[in-house]
Order: structure tokens, then C-alpha cells, then sequence
């Protein structure tokens, strides 16, 4: 996996990124809802870098393929690996709240996308109740 500095705006866009892919589907609807949740002004970071976190994410899990060339898209270490690269609990609030946006940005929060967010949230000893306390409008 590629190294991002802790808490940078790479590491919190490749969470999201990661939450986009881990159903093996990306929904254009999620794209579309980057833009309007101004999720590149949010995180402090250019389409294009977010464009670049995304290509690199996917090479990256290219690369961890198995002889057969099956991918695993949910692997409970690289996700606490890719979790413990935000460590500001501010930061992982927003990016907490921004991934359930994008979860919900096609309509269908699967699986995989719920076991990832639910772990994270755990993770980060966080609640929906501490998402709602800080960006309820």
C-alpha cells in the first residue's frame, strides 16, 4: 500500500475510497456526491489528487491479488492499517460522516460497505449519535 503522511488529506480521501470500492461496484452516484457533499474542499484536497488516491488505491489492491488473480477487497488488517492513518479525532469525525454520505450515495448500503463502516466506527470509538452531536444541521 502507498504511504500517505498521517492524517493527511490523502490518507482521510483513501478511506473514502476505499469505502467506494469495497462492494466491487463503483457508482457513478458516489462520484456525483463528492461533488456535491464538497467532500475535495472538506478534506482539504484537489479532484485530481482525489482522482489519484482512487488510481492508486486500486493499483494497489492489484497488486495484493492472489496467484489467481482474486482480490480482496475487504482485508481486516489492510483496513486497520488504512484506519490507523487518521488519528485526529476531528479529522476521523468528518471523515466518518463523509463515508456514510457516500455510503448512502447509491441508494444501497451493502454488506460490505456496513461491516467497513460499522468496524470503523469501532475502531475510532465513534457513534452515529457522535456524528449527529457534531454535524446535525
Amino acid at each position: 500500500m502507498k504511504k500517505y503522511a498521517q492524517n493527511s488529506p490523502e490518507a482521510a480521501a483513501r478511506l473514502l475510497v476505499m469505502l467506494m470500492v469495497s462492494d466491487g461496484n463503483m457508482d457513478p452516484r458516489e462520484l456525483d456526491e463528492i461533488e456535491h457533499l464538497h467532500i475535495y474542499e472538506a478534506l482539504n484536497i484537489s479532484r485530481k489528487q482525489f482522482i489519484q488516491v482512487l488510481h492508486d488505491y486500486c493499483n494497489d489492491l492489484s497488486d495484493e491479488a492472489d496467484e489467481s488473480g482474486q482480490i480482496h477487497l475487504i482485508d481486516r488488517q489492510r483496513i486497520d492499517d488504512l484506519l490507523d492513518t487518521v488519528v485526529d479525532p476531528k479529522l476521523r469525525l468528518l471523515v466518518a460522516t463523509l463515508a456514510l454520505d457516500l455510503c448512502k450515495a447509491d441508494e444501497d448500503i451493502s454488506d460490505a460497505e456496513m461491516a467497513i463502516y460499522a468496524h470503523m466506527l469501532d475502531r475510532w470509538h465513534l457513534t452515529l449519535d457522535d456524528i449527529e452531536a457534531t454535524f446535525a444541521r
